[in-house]
């Protein structure tokens, strides 16, 4: 079988850019847009970059390791890339859309693969409803912020705030607070990825509120709705007994 072409993508940081030049004079290094794979040199952040930067391509992502904690990212190993490429297996993501309604009536839009997330910008705890499905499930929770996230994102920012990690297969939403007051210590709660969750922020400008997606941020939002989007397909390749359903059930058991 032919080689599959590749194009590499890396952080700027050295340990990237090293990897970068070594593995291009070994491998090649076609531009993404003709590339049957690309291979994401970073840690997490740089991964999720990557995923949005190429989402419109349909060409699968292996990720390796060359930052921090790299859970979305493979081993770095410079020997045996095709054959690991070969024998990846491959994990289909869906990402979150997030619409988020600003105090000078500005709409903003973006997506999220991790999480989408409230955060209080202000002194004052935040003060928001929460609306599912267009029936109110919350009428006022106090907290520092909420969040929504898919199952490739609970061991991130979810899991720090003390949610759920969720199985990739598992077709389930974490909705999580951050430190709430009221309901005194709320956890959250489990959503189908169906649902469509909506926070309406109480007093926005005496409690502003910021809104972020994957690192998007949109300050002093009135309203933020959040849905899952199954028309974007972020596909993500792992080494085999390495996926992130594995990855997900040892989070657990660290």
């Amino acid at each position: 079988m032919p080689r599959p072409k590749i194009a590499f993508a890396a952080s700027p940081v050295p340990l990237a850019q090293t990897a970068l030049r070594s593995l291009s004079q070994a491998y090649g290094n076609v531009p993404q847009a003709e590339a049957d794979v690309i291979v994401a040199l970073g840690g997490d952040g740089f991964m999720l970059e990557t995923l949005h930067a190429t989402q419109g391509l349909d060409v699968p992502v292996y990720g390796m390791n060359r930052g921090t904690v790299g859970f979305l990212m493979n081993e770095y190993h410079e020997d045996d890339l095709q054959a690991r490429l070969d024998e990846a297996e491959e994990e289909v993501i869906n990402p979150l859309a997030m619409t988020a309604l600003s105090v000078d009536g500005t709409m903003h839009e973006a997506l999220a693969i991790n999480e989408v997330s409230l955060l209080r910008a202000g002194p004052q705890a935040a003060k928001l409803r929460i609306t599912v499905d267009g029936r109110i499930r919350m009428d006022e929770l106090v907290c520092d912020g909420a969040l929504v996230a898919t199952p490739a994102g609970s061991t991130a920012y979810n899991y720090s705030a003390h949610g759920p990690i969720l199985p990739i297969g598992s077709d389930v939403l974490a909705l999580t607070a951050m430190s709430a007051f009221r309901p005194r210590r709320w956890r959250g709660a489990l959503l189908p990825k169906s649902a469509v969750v909506r926070f309406d922020v109480i007093h926005p400008q005496k409690r502003p509120v910021m809104a972020d997606a994957d690192g998007s941020s949109v300050r002093e939002v009135v309203s933020v709705e959040i849905r899952s989007e199954p028309s974007v397909r972020h596909r993500i390749l792992f080494d085999p007994g390495h996926g992130l359903e594995e990855r997900l059930i040892r989070e657990q058991f660290a």
